[in-house]
């Protein structure tokens, strides 16, 4: 069992071409976390159809970046970061963001969230679906947390998806 607060075996890395398999696979966990709450269906080898564009996280100069979350060397989820071109949005997205269920309420994920934070200074946009409220209910504690309740909320008019808005300093302190 892991310990909440035990960050000493976490790990958040740009994950090279020569391993994206690993995200790739991930992915498929993910997916299927997202069948609660939207119509995606295995084919019928019962798999997942491929993360549209996820080969783009390793082409260079695309602006995009992909991380592995590890514990203990285990890999344990991932985010996929984009720098975006529309500077009315902000500077990046949170575009996927995963921590598989044994990971999950030990800190890895506000950790990991918190270190792409203090890595990519900026403006944020980070969204999640409109169905899925535990994912909102993450991201406001997180980014609430991190800067100090100085966010925006916003709600996409004809999804309903709702995105937080902010801007990333390296000054909070890290518990």
């Amino acid at each position: 069992m892991i310990k909440r607060g035990e960050f000493v075996d976490f790990r958040l890395d740009l994950v090279p071409a020569r391993r994206k398999q690993v995200i790739a696979g991930l992915m498929q966990l993910y997916l299927y976390d997202f069948t609660l709450y939207t119509n995606l269906e295995v084919n019928q080898d019962g798999v997942f159809p491929g993360y549209p564009g996820l080969d783009d996280y390793w082409r260079r100069g695309t602006g995009k970046y992909p991380f592995l979350m590890t514990h203990g060397g285990h890999p344990a989820g991932f985010a996929l970061v984009d720098r975006l071109t529309e500077p009315e949005e902000g500077d990046y997205y949170m575009t996927e963001f995963f921590v598989m269920q044994k990971y999950r309420r030990c800190g890895l994920g506000s950790w990991a969230a918190c270190e792409l934070f203090d890595r990519f200074q900026g403006r944020w946009k980070v969204t999640q679906v409109k169905k899925n409220l535990p994912a909102q209910a993450f991201w406001r504690k997180v980014i609430g947390g991190y800067t100090g309740q100085q966010f925006e909320e916003k709600i996409h008019p004809s999804s309903g998806n709702v995105s937080q808005y902010f801007t990333s300093h390296k000054v909070h302190a890290i518990n």
